[in-house]
């Protein structure tokens, strides 16, 4: 009877996730589990070089498991085809708890809750990159080319931005979250035929999920295994996270083009400009620009504190999906 009774229990939010999540797909929302606790806040971490041609950047983020939250890094990841492009997944606030919307593959970048990824993933769209023909050209401004032996590149520096205020908040809606809607250009994204993640995708996040030090209770939101040159390679060509209060600002040798070892150029805000040749360039409304520090966030994770003390804890968690333990414990 209990466990029928838990089951229930299951299906009635997972009805009312999909029935309560406002602009955002049905089939993208990760039903089954919903965390009372936000995600820490998004690490600090150089982008690795492009280890060739047709690989798209993927950003890193915090993925939930049975003891918690886990980082899974950043990595570059080769198209599944074509034309086809990332958006990264995204925690959203949905029905008193935090929600996983999973990422997904397709000709046109969706919403992903205007979280700000950096490295092309500005809070919405990618300027990373764009597809010319068959072959994937690198936006040298924001990602990390090496020149002399890639040559399908070019350089925009339009995206660059520096007049904002850093942050690194990692979920939409909330206490403290990014406050983004999707625009119509990235409804209609997901609409179009997309593919989920790779299997060296899912093996990448798997192999994160066993790491012991990607725990955030273990790394306090400093995983020394921030971002990989290829998936499921967590040795050679792997960059650590670093200190978020320090500027790393440094010129690529590869393109003579100012960028961050931290962040991109214009990896600072939740602040969008619009650019007229990118698809998915639609003026954001943010919540006062979302132009807030960490500290201004009752919710972003502070390096040396535990995960539970930045976050209010009047909401419950809800058991169910894959993840079968109380939401909120760290270890």
């Amino acid at each position: 009877m209990k466990s029928t009774t838990k089951f229930a229990g299951f299906l009635i939010l997972a009805i009312f996730v999909m029935l309560a999540a406002p602009g955002a797909s049905r089939a993208q929302v990760a039903v089954g589990v919903s965390i009372h606790i936000g995600p820490p806040a998004l690490p600090v971490y150089a982008q690795p070089i492009c280890p060739g041609p047709g690989y798209i950047w993927t950003p890193g983020y915090w993925a939930y498991g049975p003891a918690g939250y886990y980082w899974v890094p950043g990595t570059w990841v080769l198209a599944p085809q074509p034309g086809y492009l990332w958006t990264p997944g995204y925690w959203g606030w949905v029905g008193g708890g935090y929600i996983w919307h999973a990422g997904y593959w397709g000709p046109h970048v969706g919403f992903y809750g205007g979280i700000n990824y950096g490295y092309g993933y500005f809070g919405t769209g990618f300027v990373g990159g764009e597809w010319r023909g068959s072959v994937f050209h690198y936006n040298t401004a924001v990602s990390h080319v090496n020149t002399t032996i890639i040559h399908n590149t070019y350089v925009n520096n339009t995206v660059i931005n520096r007049n904002v205020v850093v942050n690194h908040v990692s979920y939409n809606g909330g206490t403290g979250g990014v406050v983004a809607r999707p625009t119509v250009s990235e409804q209609a994204a997901y609409r179009e035929r997309h593919m989920q993640a790779t299997s060296l995708q899912t093996q990448h996040e798997q192999m994160a999920r066993n790491d012991h030090s990607m725990l955030a209770s273990y790394n306090h939101g400093r995983p020394t295994i921030a971002a990989t040159e290829r998936p499921g390679t967590f040795k050679s060509g792997a960059v650590a996270a670093r200190d978020p209060h320090m500027n790393y600002e440094h010129v690529n040798p590869n393109t003579n083009v100012h960028a961050y070892g931290d962040r991109p150029p214009n990896a600072h805000a939740n602040t969008y400009n619009a650019n007229a040749n990118h698809p998915n360039s639609e003026p954001r409304n943010y919540s006062q620009g979302q132009t807030h520090n960490n500290a201004e966030h009752p919710n972003s994770y502070h390096p040396g504190s535990s995960p539970h003390e930045n976050h209010p804890q009047q909401h419950e968690a809800h058991p169910g999906g894959e993840h079968q333990r109380a939401a909120g414990h760290g270890r």
